[in-house]
């Protein structure tokens, strides 16, 4: 029997129809769920791989100790409680996740704001999404996303802003691939060529930071073309003069801001051409607009051309903002973010004394916390001396990440709740609390579109695991708080918060006022709805007439000017570097990593440069490269492409110290954030790259994962398999380097196989137990090393035969060829040399590849890189 639920990764919000058996679990997207009509993408579809026990965090424990639930419970409670009595609310703080359920949102938020009396909880939302959320209220008057997903469907023209929604929002991204069948047109503000990018009808890849030249010159062409709803903006919106006299202060002909953002002229004004003549219109914006020290004005100035159009709470018309995580939007109802309270309250006189009356509490929060990055900060010069850390990994995922462990690292108490075991950030806990992970987790959950959904119980609680609200209601009740908190499950939480959206509710936007009464059951039974909730149901768009949540109803345009980069490139310096996601990994690895396929089409940390940056320094396709800027240096693999803009290059953020710690990129990131939001600046730090140049080079194969032996300077990354972990590694020592290694890797009993050629640097060893092999070492000074599937693949044989011994003796496969070109399609395990191979045999377009292949037909999210094999085919073919 399966059970609908939701997925945990992006914002778009996936229904998921879940069937466990014991701890296995089959899973297929929900058809009946509006936000994704059955599909899942490559993470959704592996979900059922990632729901093992391995990993995970079981039990409570004090430092290396198992301890009992109550000793844990007693000691947070007693530090939290000490630390407030010495050094006052404002010396403790609570970093919290998008991977939280509302309910434990909900909780968390009170017992800080409400109950310590503090403002420091802020989530690692802030990361993501804090600069649309002031974007919105100085708009809107609160944090409200306007639009549904039906507008993508509707829309004639979606524009991606920093937005590469073919790898981040893939099943968003389809039903716009359906909505082209019949017209509509993509186009792409983006430095990189990205896979949205490449299929688009139009890209613009405009200079690092300077969308808000590109947004006010659109702006500026829209008032020359008569463009402008004067009626609607006479009606609905304030602030018009003040943005006009604003563009008035530059040059705002398409000539001179095609010149400041580096596009060809021609292009831009097909751009403005286009959107002025285009009334259903969609502009998307996401991490690319938000994360920048101009965050909130590339939001704004993106909002300013809606209002001034009237292109908004219409269908198929609005600027949209997409969430990153599962519930983003969730904490930001909440009051996850420091800067607000609960249901989209601020902090003045009337909203902490509403809210404060609504909880009973013996205190408020007087004013905002402290945001991410300034709340690490505070941990780093002892102005905050305990903090709790909640379902996420700071010491990963936030910029200048060497200075988060060395905070951590000196703060007096750090706690973690967590699923996993082992992260970065766990090992500066003092105290770790198991939490409940996904298909354990009950609660709910809000989407980018603002559709509140039920993630649903698969599996009962591993071990001693507890849900996030339980743990922080029973820490609640040992410091003394213990009616505020006397929830027995979370329809009661969820009830309570509905509570509070109505409460003296006299025009807030955000209202759930009918669930306010939710019964357990109706609760279990609940069906996706999006808020405002009313007595007739959910609501798809807002503001469909006009009147907005600001003391006159009008919307605000906002005057903003543009800026360069916050950091400027130098001589030293002279390359931006930009930081993402790639297409099948999630975050920090600690779920995605669990799953083999997800690990396939992108296995280890890469730097993406042009060729023209590339060939003066010597670096060629594949070659081992230091990434460097005035924080750090990381090590990752070079993928030369035209691509990525010249003097740009590109790196994913999701490697960790367990899968490479020479490939980490949020180290090397800079502090500077945007001054309203908060919200750092990923998108650009001035780097320099260098050659590697390795003297050695290998890879190691094992059943259990490996780390290397402390002492070394070793480049080295571990790659999940399906039977194994694959573990590539480069030095630039000599033979003791290699020999320690080698030491490290050797087991001390059992049958080994091995090859060695001293005057080529090379080494071969295969351990066998029993009949099984165990590990292999190859190790190589010159030449190619040979691939590794054919390796992985014997792993996950019950007995070796004789060919197989031989073949590892020889090091190669005998008999076959072996396809290691790249995976493309992760749901199917399909490489490019077949889908190659099905082009060069007349397959022509996308869909014809996925019947010969298999490729493109499950998630899609592929579909995009099979496009360009054909065209690469194509281009063969006719020379």
């Amino acid at each position: 029997m399966s059970v609908r639920t939701a997925c945990p990764y992006c914002g778009v919000g996936c229904g998921v129809r879940a069937a466990p058996d014991g701890r296995a679990l089959a899973v297929m997207g929900d058809a009946e769920h509006p936000a994704n009509l059955g599909r899942l993408c490559s993470k959704g579809t592996a979900l059922a791989k990632t729901v093992g026990l391995e990993g995970r965090l079981l039990h409570p424990m004090i430092g290396t100790r198992r301890v009992a639930w109550n000793e844990a419970i007693q000691r947070v409670a007693g530090r939290f409680a000490e630390t407030i009595a010495r050094h006052g609310p404002d010396s403790v703080a609570f970093y919290v996740s998008g991977q939280l359920l509302t309910e434990d949102y909900y909780a968390a938020n009170k017992l800080m704001k409400g109950f310590i009396g503090s403002g420091n909880i802020d989530t690692n939302s802030r990361l993501c999404m804090a600069s649309a959320v002031i974007a919105h209220k100085l708009a809107f008057g609160a944090d409200l996303v306007p639009g549904c997903y039906e507008d993508l469907d509707l829309a004639d023209l979606v524009v991606f802003s920093g937005h590469n929604a073919a790898w981040t929002h893939p099943v968003l991204y389809r039903r716009m691939e359906v909505a082209r069948t019949r017209g509509q047109r993509h186009m792409v503000i983006d430095p990189r060529r990205t896979d949205t990018a490449e299929a688009a009808d139009l890209h613009l890849a405009l200079a690092p930071q300077s969308d808000v030249r590109l947004w006010n010159g659109l702006l500026a062409d829209l008032i020359r073309r008569g463009a402008v709803d004067r009626g609607y903006v006479a009606a609905h919106v304030a602030g018009f003069a003040d943005v006009e006299a604003e563009l008035a202060q530059a040059d705002q002909s398409p000539a001179a801001v095609a010149a400041d953002c580096g596009v060809p002229l021609a292009d831009l004004e097909t751009f403005f051409r286009l959107f002025a003549e285009t009334p259903r219109t969609v502009s998307l914006f996401s991490m690319g607009a938000n994360q920048s020290a101009q965050g909130v004005a590339k939001g704004s100035a993106i909002l300013n051309v809606h209002l001034a159009t009237g292109r908004i709470g219409k269908p198929g018309a609005c600027p949209f903002s997409i969430t990153g995580q599962p519930n983003a939007m969730g904490g930001r109802e909440t009051g996850g973010m420091a800067t607000t309270l609960a249901g989209h309250m601020d902090f003045d006189d009337a909203g902490r004394a509403r809210v404060q009356r609504f909880w009973g509490s013996p205190t408020i929060a007087p004013a905002a916390g402290l945001k991410a990055i300034d709340m690490f900060d505070a941990v780093a010069d002892g102005r905050v001396k305990a903090i709790w850390i909640m379902a996420t990994n700071p010491a990963v995922s936030l910029p200048n990440a060497s200075r988060i462990r060395a905070a951590l690292a000196a703060c007096p108490f750090v706690v973690a709740s967590d699923c996993m075991a082992e992260t970065d950030t766990l090992s500066f806990a003092h105290v770790k609390l198991p939490a409940l992970a996904w298909g354990e987790k009950d609660g709910t959950v809000t989407n980018s579109e603002r559709r509140i959904s039920r993630q649903r119980r698969l599996f009962d609680p591993p071990g001693e695991a507890r849900a996030d609200w339980k743990i922080i209601a029973d820490v609640a009740a040992a410091m003394g708080y213990g009616d505020g908190f006397g929830w027995r499950n979370p329809a009661q939480v969820f009830r309570e918060w509905a509570r509070l959206t109505a409460y003296e509710n006299a025009g807030r936007v955000l209202n759930l006022g009918p669930m306010a009464t939710i019964t357990p059951e109706a609760y279990e039974a609940l069906e996706p709805v999006q808020w405002p909730v009313t007595a007739a149901g959910g609501t798809a768009r807002l503001f469909t007439d006009g009147r907005y949540q600001t003391p006159d109803g009008r919307a605000r345009m906002v005057p903003v000017a543009a800026r360069g980069p916050a950091e400027a490139t130098s001589g030293a310096f002279p390359l931006s570097l930009n930081t993402g996601r790639v297409r099948d990994h999630w975050h920090t690895m600690t779920r995605t990593a669990l799953a083999p396929e997800l690990c396939r089409h992108t296995p280890e940390p890469y730097v993406e440069m042009h060729p023209a940056d590339a060939e003066p320094l010597g670096i060629g396709e594949g070659a081992l490269t230091r990434v460097q800027t005035a924080r750090g240096e990381a090590v990752a693999l070079a993928r030369l492409t035209d691509r990525q803009r010249p003097g740009s290059v590109f790196m994913p953020m999701h490697w960790t110290e367990a899968f490479a710690p020479s490939g980490r990129a949020n180290p090397l990131v800079g502090p500077q954030v945007d001054p309203r939001s908060g919200q750092p600046e990923f998108k650009h730090t001035p780097a320099r790259v260098r050659a590697y140049r390795e003297t050695w080079r290998g890879f190691f194969l094992a059943r259990g994962a490996w780390t290397a032996p402390s002492g070394l300077d070793l480049v080295w990354r571990r790659i999940p398999q399906a039977g194994c972990q694959l573990h590539e590694f480069a030095g630039r020592g000599d033979a003791r380097e290699r020999s320690a290694v080698q030491k490290a890797l050797t087991r001390k009993a059992g049958d080994v196989l091995r090859y060695e050629d001293p005057a080529a640097g090379s080494l071969r060893e295969a351990w066998i137990d029993g009949d099984r092999l165990d590990r292999v070492i190859f190790f190589t000074t010159v030449g190619a090393l040979p691939p590794r599937e054919w390796l992985a693949d014997l792993f996950e044989a019950d007995a070796l035969t004789a060919a197989d011994r031989m073949a590892l003796l020889m090091g190669r496969p005998s008999g076959r060829a072996v396809d290691a070109s790249p995976i493309v399609c992760a749901c199917r395990g399909v490489r490019a040399g077949r889908i190659e191979t099905a082009v060069a045999a007349g397959c022509a377009t996308v869909d014809a590849v996925g019947e010969a292949t298999g490729a493109g037909t499950s998630c899609g999210s592929c579909r995009p890189e099979i496009a360009r094999l054909i065209a690469k085919g194509e281009v063969r073919h006719a020379a």
